[in-house]
């Protein structure tokens, strides 16, 4: 492998099979020629260690006038499909700027944030409020080119109706309950929803305080959205001693932040929980199914 691609990432994506378009290794063996072809197309230079996220090399970068920049190479799969989309009609408001793009080989030129700087180390209030915020800055019209919540909802649906009994039947039943009356929304796929937003895709920059990365971009309801914030800086929500009110309360810092109902977001919560723990289940997952019942039971009325 080239020295450009850390060996942690390389461990990262082989052996992955295509999702659908190509299988991880292949993509490896073909990625410092993406990397070479990038660098060449836009005129840059590198400019420092690589970087990475589970699925995309980051490389800082100089362009041909001496700015700077990252380049982000990613590896193809659905759910970065329209990431370059969703960058390029935010424009730079609540989320990394997008500088030119080239979706055939899955490139794109992005403004430079602070890489060590995350959520992750503010205060757990502050960094849900900061989420809020940029929910609500994200929060555009769905893009037409976008999936469908509703569509991904009808597979929760299948998924629900054949749930193992390792899970809870009266957690299947309520999230089988509760996705029912959610699709009864006309609105349900009508805005433009970053579907991954947490402490860990947040990053300091210049221009603002903070910046979404890596969007996973969804037509959905914006409640929808609210859940990643939920399962990050688990340790920290067990260690609170009340996991219920730390949970609650982190919901409801980024509804009121985001402007969103709390009643919903907590409703999707427990579906998309479930949805996870019947994953964890299937993956003989102890420690995931376990945080998924204990986010599950947390957002219980009452």
């Amino acid at each position: 492998m080239s020295p450009l691609v850390p060996d942690s990432f390389s461990g990262l994506v082989s052996g992955r099979k295509p999702e659908p378009y190509i299988s991880g290794d292949a993509w490896l063996r073909h990625l410092p020629t993406l990397v070479e072809e990038s660098l060449a197309r836009w005129d840059l230079s590198l400019d420092g260690d690589a970087m990475h996220g589970v699925a995309a090399l980051v490389l800082p970068v100089r362009r041909h006038d001496g700015s700077s920049a990252v380049l982000k190479v990613t590896w193809p799969h659905v759910d970065a499909l329209h990431e370059h989309l969703a960058l390029q009609h935010w424009g730079g408001r609540g989320a990394v700027r997008l500088m030119a793009a080239n979706p055939a080989s899955w490139t794109m030129l992005l403004e430079r944030l602070h890489p060590n700087r995350d959520l992750h180390d503010v205060p757990v209030d502050e960094a849900c409020t900061v989420i809020g915020t940029l929910l609500q800055q994200l929060d555009h019209a769905a893009l037409p080119q976008l999936s469908c919540l509703s569509a991904r909802a009808a597979e929760m649906a299948r998924e629900l109706g054949s749930a193992p009994p390792a899970l809870p039947r009266r957690f299947v039943e309520q999230a089988r309950s509760l996705l029912s009356d959610l699709v009864t929304d006309v609105a349900i796929d009508s805005r433009m929803v970053d579907t991954d937003l947490h402490f860990g895709n947040v990053l300091a920059a210049e221009r603002q305080p903070w910046l979404a990365i890596d969007p996973k971009p969804l037509a959905a309801d914006p409640a929808f959205a609210v859940t990643p914030a939920l399962w990050n800086r688990w340790p920290e929500a067990v260690a609170s001693g009340d996991l219920r009110g730390h949970l609650r309360r982190r919901l409801s810092i980024i509804c009121s932040s985001a402007g969103l109902d709390e009643q919903r977001a907590r409703a999707w919560s427990i579906v998309r929980e479930v949805q996870m723990g019947l994953r964890a289940v299937h993956d003989d997952d102890a420690g995931e199914l376990t945080r998924a019942v204990a986010i599950i039971k947390a957002m219980q009325p009452g």
